[in-house]
């Protein structure tokens, strides 16, 4: 009877903890279009969080401005994914009430990457200034890409003939019609797009910015040769920071605890996605000054906790307790 007494308590308490570990926590995270880096880095932070416990939704997107708004509607997802140039421009224009509102309430999780510009060309086009008097696909409204663009074109002075606000799907079947003459897209290079949908026989090219006005404005970067099977030299071109961002939720909350608990799994494991993720893992730097922004509070304080010794995967330490004490 004993016996059938303590296997039953055995039981319940197994019951127990299974039913806390399959609660899993719940949160989004915007991203940017299939195609793009952002959405894969989704796809692994999905994986790696579904780990431990955190059930994470990656939701596609335009880009970094409605990432922004959303971040800050927050309806669906405490997390959004943005370049470092929007996050500037939003948090330093003081004319729009919008604008001063969002600027307060988001904050960064963590840097991530660089961001190259590409801009993707039909042969013959040589340099930046190339580009005045040309049809330019410049992205779609609320895209990062779309920002960039237009900050380029007015810190240079160059004036397309036309600038389509297109996405880039639709920009790059446009491109090999040669109804357009070039296409703007901002991602960490290799982008799949770009990858697996141009060859050598559709003529195309990325386009070199070395233009004095803009490199005075934003870093520059190099595109090194072979990040494309149809790139036989590198290219160089500016960067922008890739940027985790959330909005500052009150301390007691529960979106505050669940962006901090994500912010440690993350934290405590850059080598496995180093390892596994997305090439641009590698460039990674969780500790980097990014000027101008500071980091949630919610972030802060679950980075400031000691570490916790870690269980393998199914570990239940009140079953080994209690057997220990039974036997």
């Amino acid at each position: 009877m004993k016996k059938v007494c303590i296997a039953v308590f055995l039981c319940v308490i197994s019951a127990v903890f299974q039913a806390r570990v399959s609660c899993a926590i719940e949160m989004g995270i915007l991203t940017g279009d299939e195609n793009g880096t952002y959405y894969q880095f989704g796809l692994n932070l999905q994986e790696l969080m579904a780990r431990h416990g955190i059930k994470l939704k990656v939701y596609p997107s335009n880009g970094s401005i409605e990432n922004i708004y959303a971040v800050y509607k927050k309806p669906a997802a405490q997390l959004g994914m943005v370049q470092s140039d929007v996050l500037a421009f939003v948090a330093t224009v003081q004319s729009n009430e919008t604008l001063k509102m969002v600027a307060k309430k988001i904050k960064m999780v963590f840097p991530l990457y660089n961001e190259e510009l590409h801009i993707v060309v039909r042969k013959g086009i040589i340099d930046f200034n190339d580009l005045a008097g040309r049809r330019v696909a410049v992205g779609e409204d609320g895209s990062g890409a779309y920002l960039t663009a237009k900050l380029l074109f007015e810190v240079s002075g160059i004036k397309p003939k036309v600038m389509l606000n297109i996405g880039a799907d639709e920009a790059l079947i446009q491109l090999k019609q040669a109804k357009i003459d070039a296409m703007f897209y901002v991602a960490g290079a290799p982008v799949k797009l770009f990858t697996e949908n141009i060859k050598r026989e559709d003529n195309l090219e990325l386009l070199p910015v070395v233009n004095n006005q803009i490199l005075d404005f934003y870093p520059g970067a190099q595109i090194p040769a072979g990040a494309y099977p149809w790139q036989d030299k590198p290219v160089n071109t500016i960067a922008v920071k890739a940027v985790l961002i959330s909005y500052d939720f009150e301390s007691k909350s529960a979106n505050c605890e669940n962006v901090g608990r994500f912010a440690r799994v993350l934290s405590d494991n850059l080598d496995r996605l180093i390892q596994s993720g997305h090439p641009k893992w590698k460039d990674v730097d969780l500790r980097y000054n990014l000027k101008g922004w500071s980091q949630c509070d919610c972030v802060k304080r679950h980075l400031a906790k000691p570490d916790r010794k870690k269980d393998p995967a199914g570990h239940n330490p009140v079953l080994d307790a209690i057997k220990a004490m039974l036997d």
